[in-house]
């Protein structure tokens, strides 16, 4: 397929007093074997020296596709990631969490999955990894395509395993709408309009869990969850109860 865009693949990174791990996740993405990419590091208020620790990794390394973002003020992981999508140049987007970690070949075979299936929206399997990020054993197998309709059920996509072509979706329709799981929002708004999302089950993301992290708060996950459902996507009661019960099975089996 003739494309005339180029195949950089922006990666997009809200952080938030991510001192403690930024430097390992910044790590991962340049020991990637696919070079062409560009890192969007979006500071997102708090506290920490997260942005003085970025800078100095930048010098150090005279590493030019890291590119910096500050802001004073904390407004969200939401708005963090689509300041980085405004400032993206590159034709495919993916994401990854400050303190999460790629295995090297990830870009690699993500991108010759998406060409094989000619896809615009890929996501990988993944596995549990305690705080210091190392893993568990506990690896997420994904099923090889999701509906919307199967998305409702089955909440498997993780934000740093997805990838978006932006020559397929327009950059506009990628923007995380500002409520809680925003990203999950977007899965399913975009799955919504009708694009597939395939899923290539091979382990190439560690999901770093610190024990305080909000995705630990259960009953925290349950609100999220049904408010998707009844306020995001206006589901009816009975459908909501429909598709919850298959969300929390499957939260439930991801995590034993």
């Amino acid at each position: 397929m003739g494309v005339s865009m180029n195949e950089t693949v922006s990666i997009i990174v809200p952080v938030y007093n991510a001192e403690k791990y930024i430097v390992e996740t910044i790590e991962h993405v340049a020991a990637q074997t696919y070079e062409d990419w560009e890192m969007l590091l979006v500071v997102d208020g708090g506290g920490d020296a997260s942005a003085q620790v970025i800078r100095e990794y930048k010098e150090s390394r005279g590493e030019e596709r890291l590119r910096l973002f500050v802001r004073e003020e904390n407004r969200g992981a939401a708005q963090a990631r689509n300041m980085g999508l405004e400032e993206a140049t590159g034709r495919y987007i993916a994401y990854v969490d400050a303190d999460d970690l790629w295995m090297p070949e990830k870009l690699e075979m993500q991108l010759q999955y998406m060409r094989e299936k000619q896809a615009a929206f890929v996501f990988t399997g993944y596995e549990f990894a305690d705080e210091r990020g190392v893993g568990t054993g506990k690896t997420v197998h994904v099923p090889p395509r999701l509906t919307y309709k199967e998305a409702l059920k089955n909440t498997t996509i993780f934000t740093s395993t997805v990838m978006f072509d932006t020559s397929r979706i327009p950059k506009e329709k990628l923007e995380m709408p500002d409520i809680k799981s925003e990203d999950t929002a977007l899965w399913w708004k975009v799955l919504r309009e009708g694009h597939v999302a395939y899923g290539l089950d091979r382990n190439l993301v560690l999901y770093r869990r610190p024990q305080q992290s909000l995705s630990s708060n259960k009953l925290e996950a349950v609100r999220r969850i049904w408010n998707l459902y009844r306020r995001a996507e206006k589901l009816s009661v009975p459908y909501s109860i429909y598709n919850f019960c298959f969300w929390a099975w499957r939260a439930v089996m991801r995590r034993i």
